[in-house]
């Protein structure tokens, strides 16, 4: 019997060919056959680093039937590679449908790391990067959109999506009704000469976009919902500083995490403010 193949996830450049790893070429040389997005966009990462290779065609129009060719293919032995146009395949990418099935069949899979944009735009946008969702791209579909939105308005983590420039304003204008005026990033172009990192709040970018024209594939960065802080279980055994320091550590300013800290034990900001650092100074209290 044959040993079976590998499935290499490779993660290609999202804008500049430099991000290319030694061990990404490498792997690019050795495997039978490459699985990509779209072709025509692989051919051209080949012929850059002059390889020549076989190259398939694996996406969401054929990836039922391509999935099957595929996975025999690594039974037979062979090593394939799967790449999207950008970025890190299996991630809002029909790859993760080709990883469940090589798991169900038994076939190793790796990934080659790379890069990946809701990452990139995660740490670039200034947001908590302690804890985040990504939820990909929104429906084309007004309600679908909204009722998406909607199950995601109270998640305190920050919250990344992708989005077309053609919806953009569209999506904008959703997510300031659906979650209030909260900070943003919008981020384009990434890794690219024209790179573009806009750092705002909803509403300041739904007026932004109605006198300028969207232009390229964006990740939006948004801020999550505030903690619940009605209740005295949520502070009752913290120390101010503690409660400060929770609130710091979730992205507020110091001067948000103290306003919060007064309104949840009822007392002044200054006195807080106070309090919070005379203990920092090492002083009781």
């Amino acid at each position: 019997m044959n040993k079976k193949g590998t499935l290499y996830l490779c993660a290609t450049p999202i804008g500049n060919l430099g991000d290319v790893s030694s061990r990404f070429l490498e792997v690019f040389r050795s495997v039978d056959i490459i699985a990509a997005e779209d072709t025509r966009q692989t051919v051209k990462l080949l012929n850059y680093f002059g390889i020549k290779k076989r190259l398939t065609s694996y996406h969401e129009h054929n990836k039922a039937e391509k999935g099957e060719i595929l996975c025999k293919m690594l039974e037979e032995g062979k090593n394939v590679a799967l790449v999207s146009d950008a970025g890190t395949p299996a991630i809002s990418d029909p790859g993760e449908d080709l990883v469940r099935l090589c798991i169900e069949r038994d076939i190793n899979i790796t990934s080659i790391p790379g890069p990946v944009a809701l990452i990139n735009a995660l740490i670039l946008s200034g947001l908590p990067a302690r804890r985040f969702a990504f939820e990909g791209f929104l429906s084309v579909n007004k309600r679908h959109r909204n009722e998406h939105l909607k199950s995601v308005s109270d998640d305190t983590h920050t919250l990344i999506f992708y989005e077309a420039p053609h919806k953009l304003k569209y999506t904008l204008a959703d997510m300031l009704q659906a979650f209030g005026d909260r900070r943003i990033a919008l981020v384009r172009e990434l890794t690219k000469l024209h790179e573009e990192v806009i750092r705002t709040t909803l509403s300041e970018a739904v007026k932004l976009f109605e006198e300028k024209n969207p232009k390229g594939e964006y990740v939006i960065v948004v801020e999550g919902a505030e903690e619940a802080s009605g209740t005295e279980a949520f502070w009752e055994n913290m120390t101010v500083k503690e409660h400060v320091e929770y609130y710091t550590s979730a992205g507020k300013t110091d001067k948000e995490a103290i306003k919060l800290t007064a309104s949840d034990r009822g007392i002044a900001k200054r006195e807080v403010y106070d309090a919070y650092h005379e203990i920092i100074r090492g002083q009781e209290i």
